[in-house]
């Protein structure tokens, strides 16, 4: 019997975990005999959501639906833990069943380990490498059907690694990390790594992203859970009002084209200077907090000009600044480097180059076209828009990458400051008496020079990260001394009122993947699938009855943002981890969120 879209998604809502296996079944099979009508894809994407995976996903799709609908009897319990715990168990089998299944669909894809899929060279013609990505059973479904329901001109993440593969100069594999959705030509969440030493290896606009050097901070405190708990509601007020938010968030800084210019030639330098981060706080800092080889004149007067209002504001869409707590430990030793001990709070910050760094990317989209039709470059995807890297234009666009990367370094720092007044104002305490030090800051969006081993020789290589955190081992020579025994901290931002995690780099990601991991969830659901199906309500009350207290500038676009519009990101932060690409050390807990 096929289901139709409407008695399926009530039976989804109504049944038992144990009977949502043969309603999703036939589900499918209705699905897959119909056309890609507005109503079907509409369903599919409501489907997709609720079933989120084939392990616990029923469970936490169920624990979920009842939590909204009845905020007061919902319980997040070590019983409800351990009957998910066993529910997975039982379902391995089906898991990997199911990867057989996605398999047998996708029958250009190898599997080289439970963890690991290979896209061999020849998927798409031209392709100079293979294409690999990472991903456990529940995430594969996820990836499989994104290549049947990926929308806004975008292919899907998969097919978009198979074309990033046959950029010229590309060395060892093009690499999806597990949080992978499709993006502008390259997927978000992937790592393409070009050989500086062959004058027709390009860098690639696209490969980097609109929003340069979008990157998480976060800073630690001695206060505790309980210590914020009969203050939340303040805190959150102050943090609203301190932090300027939403699309057209201003800043009240008055800043002059020369400290435009100084803040684009040193980053975290001027905020130093003028006293809104303190002296240490750069040493905490992937790049100490200056991109090197930044050049200001390289930037347009009209990105300029965007970001001349924008220094100190969070924006909209993903961003936010979240309080956590200290929620579990993995690793004693690194928490003990980070200063991270249970049960205290900290401030996680997700933001970046704002305006600015969006409209170096489009200028730089047009300027490539100039140097594809010169150096006669044939691309299987517009979108993958380049230059070689030796190439005028592409030195230009390195030179207004690492400026606006500096920009958004200075921005993460206004912000922080703003941070420490609101939580100085809240608790009538200095920020040093509270110790708001940072952790550490780690960069999204970003194409740099490094050095990494190619088939056993040393290479300086420039490596794009779109949507991917640098993940650097012990004893690497970039971090900073505090760091040397554990590695570099990795900062995992989940999704608006999820778990966000804390892991630190290892050799395996210097070996794997060019020194680099996840970066967050990672979209499941594009945003205008999520606006048709959430509602703002709906979500708010449901991260309310998870205790997380949330200020928002934009109602509408909270839905964009809701929890079940991403992946599950312990699910992505557990295959990193399991993979070796980057290791666990703390889980933190949200408690208050604000957002544009």
């Amino acid at each position: 019997m096929r289901l139709s879209h409407a008695r399926a998604e009530g039976q989804l809502a109504k049944a038992p975990v144990r009977h949502s296996m043969h309603i999703v079944t036939d589900a499918a099979a209705s699905l897959s005999s119909r056309s890609n009508t507005p109503d079907w894809l509409s369903f599919r994407a409501r489907l997709s959501a609720v079933i989120v995976d084939m392990t616990g996903g029923y469970i936490k799709a169920e624990r979920l639906q009842q939590s909204a609908k009845d905020p007061e009897n919902h319980k997040d319990c070590d019983e409800e833990e351990e009957v998910e715990k066993s529910y997975k168990k039982n379902s391995a089998g089906n898991a990997q069943a199911a990867v057989e299944n996605l398999m047998s669909n996708m029958e250009f894809l190898q599997r080289e380990s439970d963890l690991i899929y290979i896209i061999p060279k020849g998927h798409v013609k031209g392709m100079n490498v293979p294409a690999k990505f990472y991903a456990s059973p529940e995430l594969l479904k996820l990836v499989s059907n994104e290549l049947h329901t990926a929308t806004g001109g975008f292919t899907g993440a998969v097919q978009q690694l198979a074309n990033v593969a046959t950029l010229p100069g590309i060395v060892g594999c093009s690499i999806g990390m597990p949080d992978i959705h499709s993006g502008y030509g390259f997927a978000v969440g992937n790592v393409a790594a070009f050989d500086m030493a062959d004058p027709k290896a390009v860098v690639s606009p696209g490969g980097v992203g609109f929003d340069i050097n979008c990157g998480v901070r976060l800073l630690r405190s001695d206060l505790t859970e309980e210590d914020v708990k009969p203050l939340k509601s303040k805190m959150a007020d102050n943090l609203f009002d301190q932090v300027p938010v939403g699309v057209g968030g201003k800043s009240e800084l008055k800043l002059s084209p020369a400290d435009v210019n100084e803040v684009l030639t040193t980053g975290m330098g001027w905020t130093k200077k003028h006293g809104y981060s303190w002296p240490e706080d750069s040493d905490s800092c992937e790049e100490f907090g200056c991109y090197p080889k930044a050049d200001p004149s390289q930037v347009s007067d009209r990105a300029k000009k965007r970001g001349r209002t924008q220094l100190g504001t969070l924006g909209a869409g993903n961003h936010y600044v979240e309080v956590q707590v200290v929620d579990q430990i993995h690793d004693e030793e690194a928490a003990a480097a980070m200063q991270l001990k249970k049960g205290t709070v900290c401030v996680m910050i997700h933001t970046g180059s704002r305006g600015l760094g969006h409209q170096v990317c489009t200028d730089f989209l047009s300027a490539s076209d100039q140097a594809l039709a010169r150096d006669k470059i044939h691309l299987v995807d517009r979108q993958l828009a380049c230059m070689p890297i030796q190439s005028p234009e592409g030195q230009s666009y390195l030179a207004a990458m690492a400026a606006a990367a500096n920009f958004a370094f200075a921005n993460r720092s206004l912000i922080m400051s703003e941070v420490r007044s609101a939580f100085e104002k809240t608790f009538a305490k200095s920020a040093r008496e509270l110790g708001m030090h940072m952790v550490y800051d780690v960069t999204h969006n970003t194409a740099k020079e490094e050095e990494h081993q190619v088939d056993g020789q040393t290479k300086k290589l420039l490596v794009h990260r779109k949507g991917a955190t640098r993940a650097y081992p012990p004893g690497h020579p970039s971090l900073p001394d505090r760091y040397q025994k554990c590695g570099q901290p990795v900062l995992i931002g989940g999704s608006m009122g999820t778990s966000s995690y804390v892991l630190v780099g290892t050799q395996g990601a210097m070996d794997h993947t060019f020194g680099s991991t996840c970066h967050g969830a990672g979209r499941a659901m594009s945003r205008a699938q999520s606006k048709k199906t959430l509602g703002f309500k709906e979500v708010m009350r449901l991260c309310e009855s998870r205790g997380v207290t949330i200020r928002v500038a934009t109602e509408k676009l909270i839905a964009e943002e809701a929890p079940e519009s991403y992946k599950d990101v312990s699910q992505v932060v557990e295959t990193c981890h399991n993979a070796g690409i980057s290791k666990l050390v703390v889980k933190l807990r949200p408690i208050a969120v604000i957002k544009g």
